[in-house]
């Protein structure tokens, strides 16, 4: 497999954090989005994944890009561990928290969205995230164990470290969110997490590696 990716992309990451839980090794591409006014606009890029997005994976002779689309293709082919439950509520309310920071969250302070947000962007990033956390907070007091859902990883995990991240990033205070930040820390003890994780990718600058 090789994985066309930015250290910094949450979407991106999530992806590592799938790749290196069911122990997959690939080749690993980076993808600067800023350098050379976005390196994802290039046309060899452009014909690798239209959307002109990271992630793109190509595994098994095909091509995938979007996040979720992917992990649920890791899930299908490489079953252990499981991403998602077996209970078919507990499978929903992954899915939900998923789609949630997925669809809710990330894509409103996604990077080409910032840039046209000019002088305005963090606080319209922290406003975001801050209405996204809100909603998140009351859903994963009813859903939460020592993860997401229950004590087991699952993919509505391999979504909210990375859009904490994004969080801390642009500062926002996580004070009202204690569940989220417990089980934040909780995922970044281990060792998925941590191999994946933005500081540790060989596109990482030296000042940002930690």
């Amino acid at each position: 497999p090789v994985l066309y990716s930015y250290f910094r992309s949450s979407c991106s990451w999530r992806v590592r954090i799938a790749l290196a839980l069911k122990g997959i090794s690939y080749d690993l591409v980076p993808v600067n989005l800023i350098k050379d006014g976005g390196q994802q606009f290039s046309a060899e890029f452009k014909a690798l994944n239209p959307m002109q997005q990271v992630p793109a994976l190509k595994i098994d002779g095909i091509t995938l890009s979007q996040s979720l689309a992917i992990i649920n293709y890791l899930e299908e082919t490489h079953p252990n561990p499981r991403l998602l439950p077996q209970d078919p509520k507990k499978r929903a309310q992954v899915r939900m928290i998923a789609d949630h920071i997925v669809s809710g969250i990330q894509p409103l302070q996604n990077l080409s969205v910032l840039k046209q947000m000019g002088e305005k962007k963090t606080e319209w990033a922290q406003n975001c995230i801050a209405s996204g956390f809100q909603a998140l907070e009351q859903i994963l007091q009813h859903t939460a164990g020592r993860y997401c859902v229950g004590d087991e990883v699952s993919m509505a995990d391999l979504c909210l470290a990375p859009q904490v991240a994004n969080a801390e990033r642009f500062k926002v205070d996580m004070g009202p969110y204690p569940t989220i930040t417990r089980i934040n820390k909780a995922l970044l003890e281990l060792e998925a997490f941590k191999i994946s994780h933005p500081s540790r990718q060989p596109d990482t600058p030296a000042e940002l590696r930690a």
